[in-house]
Parts: structure tokens; sequence; C-alpha cells
């Protein structure tokens, strides 16, 4: 595993955003373990995380692409940190947008904040996690009547590796529903592997116990 997905994983442990439990995912799911992006709380975490995702999206998609969409809400401080990282990283200027939740209707009119949507711009779309691809089916309508735009790709931070609305994960429904290419910062098998009984700052994150809830979790909900 790449140095910085491992630094990555710890990021997540030391802000409290990757956490081990009993949670109800939106989709309904009970898991053992959730990804809550609102907990990146600080300048110094968002620049961070920013870099994260700056990389994630290098990797992924190159840089040859324009705009950087971030749902609303959780997708707009992402998108915005991540465009800026882009550049201070890599010298590359890409224009970051987001939507609104209701159409503004005075002053900056629209569904849109940030930059417009141009006709024949190439667009990542970013997200924190999916589960089910339940917003993606929300977000692509709205990029799509901004124009003949090319969707090129989603990137999240954590691919769950569960089912979506069938046997695949969602990110491969994505995938071969829509025709984007997807991609993760780490995995939850990148999570196990560089968690499961060792100790960090002297605490073990993932002990027997919390990897047979995750086993059985998968057992219900992964991907096949």
């Amino acid at each position: 595993m790449e140095a910085y997905k491992q630094e990555f994983i710890e990021f997540m442990i030391d802000c409290n955003v990757l956490k081990f439990g009993d949670f109800v995912t939106k989709s309904g799911r009970k898991t053992p373990f959730f990804v809550n992006t609102g907990f990146y709380r600080t300048g110094a975490q968002l620049r961070k995380l920013g870099q994260y995702y700056a990389k994630a999206i290098e990797q992924a998609f190159g840089l040859e692409f324009d705009v950087l969409f971030g749902p609303a809400y959780k997708g707009i401080p992402l998108t915005v940190a991540a465009s800026m990282e882009i550049s201070d990283v890599y010298g590359k200027d890409i224009k970051y947008c987001s939507n609104r939740k209701e159409v503004k209707d005075h002053g900056d009119k629209g569904i849109l904040l940030g930059s417009p949507i141009a006709d024949g711009d190439k667009v990542v779309i970013i997200e924190d996690v999916t589960t089910a691809g339940t917003s993606i089916q929300e977000t692509l309508p709205i990029i799509k009547a901004q124009g003949d735009v090319d969707v090129i790709g989603l990137v999240v931070s954590v691919d769950r590796m569960e089912r979506g609305q069938g046997t695949k994960s969602a990110l491969k429904e994505i995938e071969e529903k829509y025709g984007l290419k997807t991609a993760a910062i780490v995995t939850m098998q990148d999570v196990v592997e560089h968690l499961y009984n060792k100790e960090y700052k002297g605490k073990v994150i993932i002990d027997d116990k919390i990897k047979a809830a995750i086993d059985v979790y998968y057992e219900q909900y992964g991907a096949q």
C-alpha cells in the first residue's frame, strides 16, 4: 500500500472521521464502521484532505479536465479544498463548482455555486463516500443540464466495497450505468489491512471483535 494511503487512514482516525461501532448508513444499513467527513473542521485538516484528494484525482484521471464538482452540502468544502491543492501541488488551475439545494432567484441567480459549467467542459465529481449510488443520480442531471459536458469520473474518499442496488459495488454500478470512471483515496480493504491488530498511538483500532463485525457485515452487504 502506498504511503499516502496509510497516512490518510491515520488522518481519518485523528480527525474522528472514521469510526467503529454501531451505525446506520443513509441507505438504512446497520454498519460497524462509519465515515463522516463533516468532522474535518479546521483549515489545516481541510488543507491535508485536499492534498489526499488531489493525489487520488491526479493518479486516476490526470489533470486534463476543467471542472471539479462537489454536490451540496458536504461536496462544497471538498471541491474547494481539492481544487486549491491541485493548483498548489500540480500548478493546474481547475475550476470548482457546486450546486445549491434550492435555486437562487436573485443576485447571482441559478442552482450553481462557483464556476459556471460550459459546453465542452470535462467534469470530475468529488464526494465523501458512496454507499448505494443514490447521490450520483441526483447530481448528474444537474451537471448535464448546464450544457454539452463530459462527466469523466467520480472520486470518493473511501470505497466501502459493498453492494449498491444489485450485487456489484456501488462504484462499479456507477461505472457501468453512467459510463464514469470511479476512484477512491482508499478502500475499506486498505483500512482493515492497515489497522487490524496493529497499535496506532497506543491503541488497537480494529481488534478481533471489530474485525469479526466487519466480516459479518460484508457477508451480508459485500460486493461480489
